[in-house]
């Protein structure tokens, strides 16, 4: 990490409720330069291209001064909720798309809308745009587009006599090709997917589901996710996924993933983080689509890969803006950033970017642009509460995996959660 020195370590709730979030974003430092805070979640990867992107700007603009932070995704979730709770929220913010509804309109995000005349939104997708609204307010921007994936050791498919998985593959071509590999001498071969939200909202969409309503409810049954669940358990017990011990350690990184710790050779991530994966495997790695329904329903989608956004008690909103311009806008971040966070949201700088990517940055590309035309709409940002939701969703699931209740019991459990949490 570079400068840590806006790192926090203890997790609070969200105070959803609070009047004001001021008073914990810049400051000019003696001799009038400006310094701000910028935090996000990442991996090694991430940090180095954002250090370089960061580099620029300050010899672009010498008189702002960036403090960084990152940390895993789970970590950076608690840490934000923290400084949210204690109106100390860092000028530039990294959030997930279910992070929107969280933030937006508890006078925690700015309106980016008063920032329009130093952060144009021309070439950037109308629909895209939308990710980051709440009530027709832009409070976030996204970065990237996204979405999810198999990332795979290559060697071992082959070794196992398997191709490369394509787009419409179901869920069982995968749970076979598990097999496969088993059988070829790799013990438990793939992550656990059950104890991931994400993973699960994949799975039902292929079966022609939505993981939320128009009513921000759960639009899933219990027994939807009992069957999910039986199934995950299932390929557990038949050793073609990690063991519970190792499941539960998964905290939103790559080095703490079964994969990341070459305890698998197969994991769900999302696209451009999977390069995380690389140091482990290099040129080994190898990214595919995800498993589609059993008719070949597709159930993952493109979104935001990650939005920012500014707080609203920002000492310097007007700084602060151009920074977010200039990652998001300049030929210089562009070039550093690649498509680290997602191909790049800005039309112009794509079609730039693209041709000129290397290494894994050229599967994640190839991967997008394969799938173009074969995936249906995203869904709108999930509701307040989803955030939570993920956490409970991967603790609920650590009693199915180590045994302690039946997937039908848990399941039911959590939906119950979810009515509590997902309150209006």
């Amino acid at each position: 990490m570079r400068r840590p020195r806006t790192l926090a370590a203890v997790a609070l709730a969200l105070c959803l409720t609070l009047a004001g979030c001021g008073g914990g974003g810049a400051s000019t430092a003696a001799g009038g330069k400006v310094t701000l805070r910028f935090t996000w979640w990442g991996n090694a990867d991430r940090a180095a291209r954002t250090e370089k992107a960061v580099a620029a700007f300050e010899r672009a603009n010498p008189g702002i001064d960036i403090q960084t932070s990152y940390s895993t995704y789970e970590s950076y979730k608690q840490k934000l909720a923290t400084q949210a709770a204690g109106g100390d929220v860092p000028d530039l913010i990294q959030l997930d798309y279910r992070q929107i509804s969280q933030y937006a309109g508890s006078e925690i995000l700015l309106d980016l809308g008063k920032q329009r005349k130093v952060l144009p939104t021309e070439d950037m997708d109308s629909g895209l745009l939308k990710t980051g609204q709440v009530d027709g307010v832009q409070y976030a921007l996204p970065m990237g587009v996204g979405t999810q994936a198999l990332a795979y050791d290559k060697e071992a498919w082959r070794k196992a006599g398997l191709r490369a998985p394509k787009a419409g593959w179901t869920w069982e071509d995968w749970a076979d090709a598990l097999r496969k590999l088993k059988a070829a001498g790799f013990e438990r071969p793939m992550t656990d997917p059950g104890s991931m939200e994400d993973w699960f909202e994949v799975w039902l969409r292929g079966q022609g589901k939505r993981l939320y309503g128009a009513d921000g409810q759960a639009a899933f049954s219990a027994a939807d996710l009992a069957r999910f669940w039986t199934f995950t358990s299932k390929l557990r017990k038949e050793g073609l996924v990690s063991r519970a011990e190792d499941t539960t350690q998964m905290a939103g990184s790559v080095e703490d993933s079964p994969m990341g710790r070459k305890r698998a050779v197969a994991e769900f991530n999302w696209d451009a983080p999977s390069a995380g994966y690389e140091a482990v495997y290099g040129d080994r790695l190898a990214l595919a689509p995800m498993p589609a329904g059993p008719d070949g329903t597709p159930g993952q989608y493109y979104k935001p890969s990650m939005l920012l956004g500014i707080a609203a008690g920002s000492a310097h909103p007007r700084e602060a803006a151009r920074f977010l311009d200039f990652l998001l806008n300049s030929d210089a971040a562009a070039d550093i950033l690649g498509v680290d966070r997602g191909t790049p949201v800005n039309s112009r700088q794509r079609d730039r970017v693209l041709p000129k990517v290397t290494g894994f940055q050229q599967q994640v590309a190839g991967l997008q642009e394969s799938l173009a035309g074969k995936l249906k709409d995203p869904p709108a940002a999930p509701p307040r509460g989803d955030n939570g939701l993920q956490s409970t969703f991967q603790r609920d699931y650590d009693q199915v995996a180590f045994e302690q209740a039946s997937p039908r019991e848990v399941a039911e459990d959590f939906r119950t959660e979810a009515r509590t949490e997902l309150r209006p």
